[in-house]
C-alpha cells in the first residue's frame, strides 16, 4: 500500500477539523469559518431571502445544524436538488443543569448519557468540557461558545482489587451513581455550583451572575493521530459522524457554481432519534428547500416535481470488519477500512438505500474512480439506523445511505483508514458536479 503525502495530509485535515470541533455547536462554528472563507453568504431564517443563480449561501438553526447550498443555473424542476446529508452530534456524556455537587471532600459533575456511547471507553481518559452558554448582556441575552482546552475532569476506574470480575464480566457503570465526573477537591464551605460557575465565567470573561444556562458536552482532549507502520490508519473522537460532515463540507466547498443546485445538510440529534427542530425528522431541510423554491417563484407542483428529480446521499459512518470479532459480521458483506465508502442496505429500511439509489452511487464512484463496498448487517443482530430513512420519508426523495468504515463506533476514540475520507470526498464531489 503506497500512501502519498497528499493522502496523509487529507487525513490530517480531517483530524484537525475534528480537533477544532469538540461539540455540535463547535462543529457549526468550524463549518461557518470554512464557508465564509469560500465566499458563502449567511442567511437568517427570520429574514427574507434574495438569491441569485451561482450564489453560495448557508443558514443555521440552533447553533448546531446548518444547511449550505449553491444555487445552480438550470431550472430546478428539470434537474432537482443534489443533497448530501450528515449529522453533527456524537454519542457521549452531557452535563446536567445542576451538575456540580459535593461528595465527602470531592466535587463531582452529574452527567446524562447522550445517545448510545460505549461508556467504558470514557474511563481513565483526559476529559474536558465544551459547549454553549446563554449570558445576560444588559437587557439582552447572547449565546457564547466555550471550551476548556486542558484536561479538566476524569472518570477514574475502580481498582481491580475491588472489582475482581471486571475482565470476565466487562466494565459497567451505573448511569446515575457511577458516571459523575471528578473535577476538584472540595474545600470547607465551598459551594460547588458557584465554584463551577466561576470556572465558566473566567473562561468566558464574564461575571458569574451573567450566566443564565448552559449546554455542555464532555470530550476527550487527546488529539487525533495517524497510526500504523505506514500511518495508514487514523484515530480520533467523533469520527462518527464528523468524517461525513468533513467530506460533505469539503465536497461542497470545492464545487464551483454550475447547472446543479447542490445542498449540504448537517443535522443535530441523530444519535437520539433526530426528532427535534434541528434534527433530520424536523422541518429544517424542507423549510430551506421550500424557501429556495419560493424565492425563485416555483409553483407548488413545480416544487414537487423538483423533489421527484432529486437525489439525497445520506453519509454516516459504517461498521468496518474487525478481525478479532468475525462472529459480529454478515460473512458476505464485511466492509474493510481503506477500501472505499460502504453502501448501506437493509431490507427493513433501517437504511434508505434501494437498488436505484445504490446504482446511482455506484455510477458516481465508477465515474470518479473511487472503490466502493456493500454493507448489510447480520440478520440475527438488531441494525442501527441513520438520517437517510427519515429524510427520505419526509421529502419523498430517492436516498442512498453510505459512509466511511470505522472501528469501535460510539467509543470515545474511534479509528479507521486514511484513504476512506478522501474516497468519500471524491465521490461526493463527483455527485455535486454531475
Amino acid at each position: 500500500m503506497i500512501i502519498s503525502n497528499g493522502i496523509r495530509q487529507n487525513a490530517q485535515n480531517l483530524l484537525d477539523f475534528i480537533d477544532a470541533s469538540p461539540s455540535p455547536w463547535h462543529v457549526i462554528a468550524t463549518m461557518e469559518r470554512e464557508l465564509r472563507g469560500k465566499g458563502f453568504t449567511r442567511l437568517e431564517e427570520i429574514q427574507s431571502w434574495s438569491l441569485i443563480p451561482g450564489g453560495k449561501y448557508y443558514v443555521t438553526r440552533g447553533d448546531s445544524a446548518l444547511i449550505a447550498f449553491i444555487l445552480g443555473s438550470m431550472p430546478l424542476p428539470e434537474i432537482g436538488f443534489r443533497i448530501v446529508g450528515a449529522h453533527t452530534d456524537s454519542p457521549g456524556l452531557r452535563l446536567k443543569p445542576l451538575a456540580p455537587h459535593g461528595v465527602e471532600n470531592m466535587m463531582r459533575l452529574g452527567v446524562e448519557v447522550y445517545g448510545g456511547p460505549i461508556l467504558a471507553s470514557f474511563s481513565d481518559r483526559d476529559l474536558s468540557l465544551a459547549g454553549r452558554v446563554c449570558l445576560r448582556v444588559g437587557d439582552a441575552m447572547v449565546t457564547r461558545l466555550f471550551r476548556f482546552e486542558a484536561p479538566l475532569v476524569r472518570l477514574p476506574n475502580l481498582a481491580i482489587h475491588m472489582n475482581r470480575s471486571v475482565n470476565e464480566d466487562g466494565l459497567k457503570f451505573n448511569k446515575q451513581t457511577e458516571l459523575p465526573l471528578l473535577i476538584a477537591g472540595l474545600k470547607p464551605n465551598q459551594v460547588p455550583h458557584q465554584y463551577f460557575g466561576e470556572l465558566l465565567s473566567e473562561s468566558l470573561r464574564c461575571d458569574f451572575s451573567d450566566i443564565i444556562s448552559w449546554e455542555i458536552n464532555v470530550y476527550d482532549t487527546q488529539k487525533g493521530s495517524l497510526w500504523g507502520p505506514q500511518q495508514e490508519f487514523i484515530a480520533n473522537r467523533q469520527l462518527d459522524n464528523l468524517s461525513s460532515c468533513y467530506a460533505g463540507l469539503t465536497a461542497l466547498l470545492e464545487t464551483e457554481p454550475m447547472d446543479n443546485t447542490c445542498v449540504g445538510a448537517f443535522f443535530d440529534h441523530e444519535e437520539i432519534g433526530s426528532e427535534s427542530s434541528k434534527g433530520a425528522m424536523g422541518s429544517f431541510i424542507s423549510d430551506v428547500l421550500e424557501r429556495i423554491s419560493d424565492v425563485i417563484e416555483l409553483q407548488s407542483s413545480s416544487y414537487k416535481q423538483t423533489l421527484a428529480r432529486s437525489l439525497l446521499i445520506s453519509a454516516d459512518a459504517a461498521h468496518a470488519y474487525h478481525p478479532n470479532f468475525p462472529r459480529a459480521y454478515e460473512p458476505l458483506h464485511m466492509v474493510k477500512v481503506n477500501a472505499g465508502p460502504a453502501i448501506k442496505i437493509n431490507t427493513n429500511q433501517r437504511y434508505a438505500t434501494d437498488c436505484v439509489g445504490e446504482a446511482q452511487f455506484i455510477r458516481i464512484c465508477e465515474r470518479v474512480g473511487v472503490p466502493f463496498q456493500r454493507y448489510t448487517h447480520r440478520s440475527d443482530l438488531a441494525c442501527g439506523s441513520t438520517i437517510g430513512p427519515m429524510t427520505a420519508a419526509r421529502l419523498g426523495i430517492t436516498t442512498v445511505d453510505v459512509g466511511c468504515p470505522i472501528w469501535a463506533m460510539h467509543s470515545i476514540r474511534e479509528s479507521g483508514g486514511v484513504f476512506d475520507p478522501i474516497y468519500l470526498c471524491e465521490a461526493l464531489r463527483g455527485f455535486f458536479r454531475g
